[in-house]
């Protein structure tokens, strides 16, 4: 009877998990939808969504401003109540995101001094509130 019991938790603590992970999926996709507007309208063309390199790092949105390609990572929260996206930005998920864009920009032949590392901080609330942070971070200069 106890085994029983404990298999009906397990299952039920599973099923939250699910439940939760597919809630964060929609909102990173949301957020991402959002930024791909937002990003339009203020002139960037979009090039690429949801690049992955072969080491398997993944750019959210790879744009156009200008003459400059620019590598966006999007961070979706639905409140700011411990701080703002862009602060889960570590230095290692720059260095991810950095190697994918170093492969994208060998594989389209851009010159790596015409790129820029931008984010986008997009809260879930009513209205939506989007905030782009341009030269969030640079990349890495190697000799």
């Amino acid at each position: 009877m106890i085994s029983l019991l404990y298999h009906l938790a397990d299952r039920t603590r599973h099923g939250v998990r699910k439940r939760r992970w597919a809630a964060d999926l929609c909102a990173g996709r949301r957020g991402e939808d959002l930024a791909h507007r937002f990003l339009r309208r203020q002139g960037f063309t979009v090039v690429a969504r949801n690049y992955r390199s072969r080491a398997g790092s993944e750019i959210d949105l790879v744009a156009r401003d200008k003459d400059t390609l620019v590598f966006v990572e999007v961070k979706s929260r639905a409140t700011e109540e411990f701080g703002t996206p862009d602060r889960a930005v570590d230095s290692e998920k720059q260095a991810n995101i950095e190697r994918a864009a170093r492969e994208y920009a060998r594989r389209a032949g851009v010159d790596w001094g015409a790129v820029r590392f931008d984010i986008v901080n997009v809260l879930l609330t009513r209205p939506p509130q989007i905030e782009l942070l341009r030269d969030a971070f640079g990349p890495r200069r190697t000799i």
